[in-house]
């Protein structure tokens, strides 16, 4: 309701329609894209990791120590996060100085730098690869080896086993997986203020709320409804996907 308030009183709409105005269009933009990239490297990446862990013939100690991993990286972020990162890639990082002083090669010269959306992703992926894990683990476990085992039987090869029963069965998981995984890159603020990349909704509405809000504190409340409306819609495409991949588990 006070996203519709204005400054001095009253119903109206400017608050919302600012929105699609410079600089916040720019970072809801910035944010999708950032929170797409990695949700969608972290299905991917974390899929093919969850499933070489939890295939018949892997080991169990190695399926106990990616959990294990899993549950505590999933849920590391914030300011100890991106110290980690400074500390590690960063521009007198050991890892970069390492590169630099043994293999002579400056990330830094080279293009690369932590503190652009590109630096951004590769730390938001520390915690969504994990997350990925936990997530997905429950669906590949629903795979019944019988099914590969009555595949196999009926003269069907690997890749038709996938094609026609693998990923028809996991689809619905991933895709929501990989909307999870999308608002909670969405909604993550205090790595990418701690790194100092201010073009994202969340480290501007932060700044509002901790000292701009004087001349219209009703601004700032429109931009939180505009992330309550984009991961509202996602959530509601996750919602449907979940039942039906819970199906396959049962």
């Amino acid at each position: 309701m006070g996203a519709f308030k204005g400054e001095h009183g009253g119903v109206t709409f400017s608050n919302i329609t600012g929105l699609f105005k410079q600089p916040y269009i720019g970072a809801f933009q910035n944010s999708i894209e950032l929170s797409a990239v990695t949700a969608g490297l972290g299905c991917v990446f974390g899929l093919a990791i969850a499933y070489a862990a939890i295939r018949d013939g892997s080991p169990r100690w190695i399926r106990s120590i990616l959990t294990t991993f899993s549950g505590v990286a999933a849920n590391f972020g914030g300011i100890p996060l991106a110290f980690a990162f400074i500390a590690t890639i960063g521009s007198i990082g050991i890892v970069t100085k390492f590169l630099q002083n043994q293999l002579h090669y400056n990330l830094y010269l080279h293009g690369f730098s932590l503190f652009t959306k590109t630096g951004i992703e590769i730390v938001y992926l520390y915690f969504q690869l994990p997350l990925m894990i936990l997530v997905i683990s429950p669906a590949i476990d629903g795979l019944k080896r019988e099914w590969r085992e009555a595949a196999s039987n009926l003269g069907a090869r690997p890749i038709q086993f996938w094609r026609y029963v693998g990923v028809p069965v996991l689809a619905p998981s991933i895709l929501g997986a990989f909307i999870l995984l999308f608002g909670n890159a969405f909604a993550a603020y205090a790595t990418a203020y701690s790194l100092g990349y201010q073009n994202l909704i969340t480290v501007i509405l932060g700044a509002y709320y901790q000292g701009n809000v004087l001349s219209n504190p009703h601004f700032a409340q429109a931009m939180a409804l505009g992330m309550f409306a984009i991961l509202g819609v996602m959530m509601a495409i996750y919602i449907p996907l979940n039942r039906r991949a819970a199906r396959w588990m049962k």
